[in-house]
């Protein structure tokens, strides 16, 4: 046995030029292979992980709040209370939204600010920081401010100028407010951890508690590091830790713990969302009516994520089945590589097979060695395959993603709003994020497996064919 793999190990490499050939095509056939093996598993685990965070939630607003109506009451910790006894919620998060004006560009107007704050609209706010906000508003920021500074009319008839608008304020320069958010644990108002990346997380949550995380881009703007104070209306808050929301606008925002954003803004007891999750996705339907009947119909809209969550799913299931197939062909295709090259290779050697059977040598010798010598080639080609995987899988598991929500945001584009609202896919594209792909033991053992597999049925006919010479024949031609 060990002659006999000696033997094929060194028939691989006989012609050096064409077995370098051959492992580079089977590295690129194994390489893709591999690639899409990753991309279908890291699609398959992303699928489950949006199911089980997403799909699950249910997000409860005042009513006409979702549609920037206003119409409704604030959530109070009662509705916590009660959201927490429907039947199937596992847990519910309250959190407090607040628009924080930069002192400096407070107007000095106050009864202009106050009817301004009280209106709630573009020149409003729900207090002041020390922060400088690190996102210019725009051409949209600009144009709202100026409605809203138009429009703006306090409750007793005095002029609302909250940005410093029309009436008894001086106009300046608009600039965007710093986001706030009111936790009262770890996780924002999504239901998804923070995620910290320097210092630490709120661990007081009292109402008298200072502590602050910042986002990464409002704490580079303003100079800001864990331990840095600023303030807000007029109460020093200290940096616990630094955040990465993901995006510009996300990291231009603050975090507060819940009872002392209420405190800050005289908001005591008030809530501005609930996200609350269920125990099973097959139970999200009944738990919104549930919810909707306990809290009471004509107080808060309950809303599920239904139609994003479908968006992304349905897309990527579309990668995974794309992936799927791929992986199928490119085994295939290196399978067809190895039946081709070692049917020419026995072409070629019919006159030393012919000796081999003429010394005594068996078949199932003779079959035996040229497997062998096939599959010499398939594991140094995997080998170099599977490193190429390893820094392709998640480019081209993110290239295959992109490209399939691109066409499902377009789509959804030419339906309008009613095809997919804006740009159609956008919030299921949100849902899905950055795609990351990991080579896990399993995932490289079954991928070679199946190398090893398909490209030994590909020997085993260029094999079968050395039993049909017939020594006679080749030694009488010779």
């Amino acid at each position: 046995m060990l002659s006999v793999l000696a033997r094929s190990v060194g028939n691989a490499f006989r012609n050096k030029v064409r077995s370098g050939a051959v492992v580079v095509i089977l590295a690129v056939a194994i390489g893709l292979a591999m690639s899409m093996l990753v991309a279908n598993q890291a699609v398959g685990d992303r699928i489950s992980a949006l199911k089980g965070s997403v799909g699950n939630n249910l997000t409860v607003n005042p009513a006409g709040a979702r549609g920037f109506q206003g119409g409704g009451e604030p959530l109070t910790a009662a509705d916590v209370t009660k959201a927490k006894a429907v039947a199937h919620v596992s847990s519910v998060t309250g959190t407090l939204s607040l628009r924080l004006r930069t002192e400096t560009a407070t107007t000095t107007a106050q009864a202009g600010t106050q009817a301004g704050t009280a209106q709630g609209g573009p020149g409003g706010g729900d207090g002041t920081t020390s922060l400088q906000s690190a996102v210019e508003p725009g051409t949209l920021g600009n144009r709202q401010n100026q409605s809203g500074a138009q429009s703006g009319q306090g409750p007793q008839g005095a002029p609302g100028s909250g940005n410093g608008g029309n009436g008894n304020g001086t106009v300046r320069t608009f600039t965007l407010p710093v986001s706030a958010t009111g936790v009262a644990g770890t996780e924002d108002a999504n239901g998804n951890t923070i995620n910290v990346t320097s210092g630490k997380q709120l661990s007081n949550f009292a109402a008298t508690s200072t502590q602050a995380l910042v986002g990464t881009t409002l704490a580079q703007k303003n100079n800001l590091k864990v331990g840095s104070t600023f303030t807000v209306d007029s109460t020093k808050m200290t940096v616990a830790g630094i955040f990465d929301g993901g995006t510009v606008f996300d990291n231009n925002g603050i975090y507060l713990p819940l009872a002392a954003a209420q405190k800050l803004t005289g908001q005591t007891g008030q809530i501005s969302a609930l996200t609350v999750k269920v125990d099973s996705i097959e139970n999200v339907d009944s738990t919104k009516t549930s919810l909707t009947n306990a809290l009471g119909s004509t107080r808060v809209d309950v809303t599920a994520g239904s139609r994003n969550l479908d968006s992304a799913v349905s897309s990527l299931a579309s990668v995974q089945n794309i992936s799927l197939i791929a992986f199928i062909a490119a085994l295939v295709t290196a399978g067809l590589i190895v039946l081709l090259i070692m049917i020419m290779v026995v072409r070629e050697r019919r006159r030393e097979i012919g000796v081999l059977k003429a010394i005594g040598a068996p078949n199932r010798t003779i079959g035996l060695q040229f497997v062998l010598e096939a599959l010499v080639l398939v594991v140094i080609g995997a080998v170099v395959g599977t490193a190429v995987a390893v820094f392709s899988s998640s480019g081209i598991a993110s290239a295959l993603v992109s490209a399939n929500t691109a066409t499902a945001g377009a789509r959804g584009g030419r339906g309008g709003f009613g095809g997919g609202g804006f740009g159609g896919f956008g919030g299921g594209a949100q849902l899905i994020g950055n795609l990351t792909t990991t080579i896990g033991p399993g995932t490289l053992l079954g991928g070679l497996g199946a190398v090893l597999l398909i490209a030994a049925l590909g020997a085993l006919v260029p094999a079968w064919l050395t039993a049909k010479v017939r020594p006679i024949e080749v030694l009488r031609g010779e």
